[in-house]
């Protein structure tokens, strides 16, 4: 298991994926499952340093782990929570006003094969999502 801890700082979405990608290298995934995986890591870690902390300091955590090629990932903020998950998991949906499309949680269940959020006002949001990693047919 990997655990990384940074600040919610957009930079630091950056490093979330490039870790990530390290990691699940080892399995040899096909370029459109490392695609899907950062593009749900990136999601996940935008939604905290957005909607969690609204753009102010706060600590993301990340935890990597695999049995048998599904790779599970763990986002976790201590930010402001959420008060209806399944309301913030429609499409579309947001509580921001700078113009961005809602679509956060909508990417991370299309690209992963679980999804799963956990969240309790003013106490932070776990996002929960596993991925089987190199299933592609080989050509």
């Amino acid at each position: 298991m990997l655990h990384l801890e940074f600040n919610s700082e957009s930079e630091n979405e950056g490093i979330a994926r490039i870790v990530t990608s390290a990691y699940i290298m080892r399995f040899d995934p096909d370029m459109e499952e490392m695609e899907d995986v950062k593009t749900a890591v990136s999601e996940a870690v935008t939604n905290c340093i957005v909607h969690a902390y609204f753009d102010e300091n706060g600590k993301i955590e990340m935890d990597i782990s695999d049995k048998e090629q599904i790779v599970k990932i763990e986002i976790t903020d201590h930010g402001c929570g959420i008060e209806d998950v399944d309301k913030a998991m429609e499409p579309m949906y947001t509580t921001g006003t700078d113009g961005r499309s809602g679509m956060g949680f909508s990417f991370m269940e299309a690209f992963m094969d679980e999804l799963t959020v956990e969240s309790e006002p003013g106490v932070g949001t776990v996002v929960k999502m596993t991925k089987k990693i190199g299933t592609g047919c080989a050509m």
